[in-house]
């Protein structure tokens, strides 16, 4: 039974460890090269890397900052840093240096994890931030952390903490285009964890397919929280491919994703219901899901899929049903310890049907955001509700359909694109007057970047000389797909520019 009585006794890896299966050399984690990591293991290696972290002057509430590419080392990192009461911060391995300068400034963190070739680089952002070492990890396990590590013990007593007791910060850019901290505290990730494993029926027999990223509340925090909540075990994939998710199918329970994969496995003409034998659930999110690839995915499989709807302010908020209606277009119902309402401009709430902004409320809800007070007053209720900033209708059996998004945000392949933060990027290009950026249909990432420049009277820009700006100052998903050069931007009687024009006149652009 999970210990929650002692003081301090919430400390989220507490809660895993009460989960793991009483024989500890049960499997966790297998790579797709056929290694093999027990659940013995990840205490053992967590238990290393949190005392070197210690020794290294960390002390309970300090930040590690985190930018790795997938490995089984980087989730023993994870579970160290909660094991320490360290709050992990992790980055897309993506960010380029405009962009981790502002992470690093912000977080402030006491140490910081990167591949080798990195070093470097954070050497140069660590001045004046308080870091007091940079250590590296690289994708096959080895570099300075898990060298340092080594030397040490295999146990460690975990360090208490509080249920408001930050866990995890991470940002999420705004429409304005200074990226906000969102603090995540233990009690919220465990209480969505454990309302998942319930409501999606994990146990200790399921097989998760995980070939999502780690760097994102999808990848780290819902998938990797519902096995180690359940005692479940996973397959573990660098990276989503087509062809290894094939192979890997018949050997799974459960798989995880982001529409773009169910996309293209539907593209594969070997992806059919004996594929799927083994299956017993396939979930979706990050991205809205369309209706026809529901549609086609139960008729090529037999499975409905699964989809749901969360944030990294919340984790999750509403699911479909495991036993239940599944309906198509839908996010499904609140959880059953989160309220959602939809409200109209004036905060009232509306009536069944009616559009509105969604407000939701529960113990997965983030606290705040981080150092900026008054940025969380303004996105709460005074009722304690946060404001989404979606759009969204609830129908009189409760289904929670999302209708429109946070103003302008652009959804690509499941991964977050801030249009205004791209913009101020592209304005600071010599010979870039003004720009817009937009997202399109695409089929494969669901949206895609398109950039809209007016270039000044005496430019001589292309598109692929701002393309390869775009490569070397925004992450590689940012990057638009498509550029284009124009006298000027529509705009209104009030001088807004008027995006929905720019997005039905470029609509088909990236579907040709």
């Amino acid at each position: 039974m999970t210990n929650k009585t002692a003081s301090g006794g919430h400390n989220l890896y507490r809660q895993f460890e009460a989960e793991f299966p009483a024989d500890r050399q049960s499997v966790l984690l297998q790579t797709v090269d056929g290694r093999s990591f027990s659940y013995a293991d990840a205490h053992r290696e967590s238990a290393r890397i949190a005392n070197y972290l210690l020794s290294l002057g960390a002390v309970a509430g300090d930040r590690v900052t985190v930018q790795l590419e997938k490995s089984p080392q980087a989730l023993w990192l994870y579970l160290a840093c909660l094991r320490a009461g360290l709050v992990y911060h992790p980055l897309n391995p993506a960010y380029q240096a405009s962009e981790l300068a502002y992470f690093v400034a912000d977080a402030e963190p006491r140490i910081v994890v990167c591949s080798g070739l990195a070093m470097p680089l954070f050497s140069s952002l660590a001045a004046g931030a308080g870091v007091a070492r940079i250590l590296s990890l690289e994708a096959d396990g080895s570099g300075s952390l898990s060298a340092g590590a080594a030397t040490f013990p295999d146990t460690f007593e975990t360090v208490a903490r509080e249920p408001g007791d930050l866990a995890a910060l991470l940002y999420s850019s705004g429409t304005t285009g200074r990226p906000k901290g969102i603090m995540l505290s233990h009690a919220n990730l465990e209480s969505n964890g454990r309302t998942l494993v319930k409501l999606w029926g994990f146990n200790a027999s399921d097989v998760l397919l995980h070939a999502l990223p780690v760097f994102h509340v999808h990848g780290l925090f819902i998938a990797s929280h519902c096995v180690l909540l359940s005692g479940a075990s996973m397959r573990w994939l660098e990276k989503f491919d087509v062809d290894e998710v094939m192979s890997q199918l018949p050997h799974c329970t459960v798989m995880m994703g982001v529409p773009t994969y169910y996309t293209r496995l539907l593209a594969n003409p070997g992806f059919d219901r004996s594929r799927c034998g083994a299956m017993r659930l396939f979930i979706s999110g990050s991205a809205p899901l369309l209706a026809e690839t529901f549609t086609e995915f139960e008729a090529r499989t037999g499975h409905r899929i699964l989809e749901r709807y969360g944030m990294t302010e919340t984790g999750m908020n509403t699911s479909n049903p495991l036993l239940g209606e599944r309906r198509a277009g839908t996010v499904g119902l609140p959880l059953p310890d989160v309220e959602a309402r939809v409200v109209g401009a004036d905060g009232a709430e509306l009536p069944a049907g009616e559009t509105g902004g969604l407000q939701v409320r529960g113990p997965n809800v983030f606290p705040g955001y981080w150092r900026m007070p008054e940025k969380t007053r303004e996105d709460f209720t005074e009722d304690g509700f946060f404001n989404t900033g979606d759009k969204a209708t609830i129908s009189a059996d409760g289904y929670v359909s999302i209708v429109g998004r946070a103003k302008d945000m652009i959804i690509c392949g499941g991964l977050n694109v801030y249009p205004r933060e791209l913009e101020q990027i592209l304005d600071g290009l010599a010979g870039v007057k003004e720009s817009a950026v937009i997202g399109v249909p695409h089929a494969d990432f669901g949206e895609a970047v398109v950039a809209v420049i007016v270039p000044t009277g005496e430019s001589a820009l292309s598109e692929s000389e701002i393309i390869e700006f775009s490569r070397l100052n925004m992450a590689n998903f940012k990057v638009p797909k498509r550029v284009f050069l124009v006298d000027q931007l529509p705009r209104n009687a009030m001088g807004k520019v008027q995006k929905n024009i720019l997005r039905e006149r470029y609509a088909q652009c990236c579907n040709a």
